[in-house]
């Protein structure tokens, strides 16, 4: 194999090894269903979640932080916070 070769293998197996971490992402609430144990149900993670859940660190005085690194007491105070909004039923699956 000629060096030219071997240096074309070497990148493409490098960007095959990048690709489906730069592309897929973290896993994050952002595109995801959550699931709320406290009220048997999922919600959708998305842009709408995301504001409501900004508003909730705002009103409660948490600093920002994701949801998935809230400990428990913090994520069921969320949870019930969340369901006392107006539309509430609108992201359960």
């Amino acid at each position: 194999m000629r060096f030219t070769d071997r240096y074309f293998f070497l990148l493409l197996l490098a960007a095959a090894l990048i690709a489906p971490a730069h592309f897929g992402g973290c896993s994050t609430p952002a595109s995801n269903r959550v699931y709320d144990p406290y009220n048997n149900d999922y919600h959708r993670w998305d842009d709408h979640e995301t504001n409501y859940y900004l508003q909730w660190e705002g009103e409660n005085h948490r600093e920002h932080r994701d949801f998935d690194k809230r400990s428990e007491d913090e994520r069921k105070d969320y949870w019930t916070w969340r369901h006392s909004r107006p539309d509430a039923d609108r992201d359960r699956q």
